[in-house]
C-alpha cells in the first residue's frame, strides 16, 4: 500500500534552500520515492494558505517512507531545510 509524504513550507532562506535541493538530489528516487507535486503557487479554494510551497512525494509503503525521513542520509539534509524554512509534515497512508 503506498504512502504519502506531504510538506508544506514557508521558505524564509532561499540560499539555505538551493543547499537542501543539492543535498537531497536524488536521494527520494533512490529510497524508492516519486515526486507527484511540487508547487510554489498552489490554487487555495478554501481556508486559509500561509505556505510558499507544497510538495508531494509517494512511496511504496509507509516502511520505505519511514525508513528515508528518518535515516541518517537524509539527516543532514533535513537539518538544512529546517534551518531554510518553516514547515509542516505529514506522512500519509494511501489506498
Amino acid at each position: 500500500m503506498s504512502a504519502y509524504f506531504i510538506g508544506n513550507l514557508t521558505i524564509e532562506d532561499e540560499e539555505m534552500m538551493k543547499k537542501y535541493s543539492e543535498a537531497i538530489g536524488d536521494m527520494v528516487i533512490r529510497w524508492g520515492g516519486e515526486y507527484l507535486a511540487v508547487d510554489d503557487n498552489p490554487t487555495i479554494v478554501e481556508g486559509k494558505w500561509e505556505y510558499s510551497k507544497v510538495v508531494l512525494i509517494r512511496f511504496p509503503d509507509e516502511e520505505t517512507m519511514k525508513n528515508w525521513y528518518f535515516s541518517e542520509e537524509y539527516k543532514y539534509a533535513l537539518s538544512l531545510r529546517l534551518k531554510a524554512a518553516k514547515c509542516d509534515t505529514i506522512m500519509i497512508k494511501g489506498k
